[in-house]
């Protein structure tokens, strides 16, 4: 079982490495690359093609460039998006050879520079939002999140070592940025989950006592029958905002 369960967590570890191999390549990956990542693992093609699916409903292009599309956006998401980007058409567009004279100013730590590093760089924020879209956290956080991420990482140069390298860097902040905001949703998901199930819990017991007894319960008689600490039951009466029908919370 031991050994089942660490097989699991090295084949969770290494498909997270892959789709982060594959964001900071733009959102691609080759298959020879996952099929290379996974070799220790020895996964048969029937494995393969679910970790393939599982890449292509992350909007990871396998083989081919990630195709993005408005479906996959609600109403709200969508109008956001196209008054966001019409707004970033007001932007001033830079040739190459500004761009980089522009990153080796902001290298040297001129304000101005890092401004319209920034600006540059806006658009590049919207793009990678919507690799991230469709896994819980709205499109207007994303971009946000990455804003800010890009306004604080122009500060932060003094980590690059040369202008070629100034566009991976804050590229990856943005990554880390929108990962980050994906994580915490996650785990506030499941702390929600958990909360829930515990009241529901506590609310099941409470009323098959109830209808034993044909009254409300109290709090000791519920820890009497289940065996539950006083805490366990106090808190889903808290969370549930003291409205579980079948039990009187008033007795200790």
């Amino acid at each position: 079982m031991g050994n089942l369960e660490n097989k699991e967590k090295e084949f969770a570890a290494i498909l997270k490495n892959v789709t982060r191999t594959a964001r900071e390549n733009k959102n691609i990956i080759t298959s020879e690359e996952v099929k290379e990542a996974f070799s220790d693992l020895e996964l048969d093609e029937k494995q393969f093609e679910m970790v393939f699916e599982y890449l292509k409903s992350h909007k990871i292009g396998v083989d081919e460039e990630a195709v993005f599309t408005d479906e996959d956006l609600s109403e709200e998401e969508k109008n956001y998006l196209d008054d966001y980007i019409e707004s970033l058409n007001a932007l001033p567009s830079y040739t190459d050879g500004e761009k980089e004279a522009i990153a080796i100013a902001a290298l040297a730590g001129e304000k101005d520079a890092q401004e319209k590093l920034i600006s540059m760089y806006l658009p590049l924020v919207v793009d990678v939002a919507r690799m991230y879209s469709e896994q819980g956290v709205f499109l207007e956080d994303l971009i946000g999140e990455g804003n800010v991420a890009l306004t604080k990482g122009v500060t932060m140069l003094d980590a690059v070592g040369e202008p070629s390298e100034v566009e991976e860097f804050l590229y990856k902040l943005m990554l880390d940025a929108m990962e980050n905001i994906i994580q915490e949703n996650l785990a506030e998901d499941t702390g929600s989950q958990k909360v829930l199930k515990l009241v529901q819990e506590v609310a099941d017991r409470a009323k098959e006592l109830a209808d034993d007894l044909r009254r409300k319960v109290t709090v000791k008689e519920l820890m009497d029958e289940t065996g539950w600490d006083e805490d366990k039951i106090r808190s889903a009466i808290k969370f549930s905002g003291d409205n579980i029908e079948d039990l009187d919370s008033g007795e200790k």
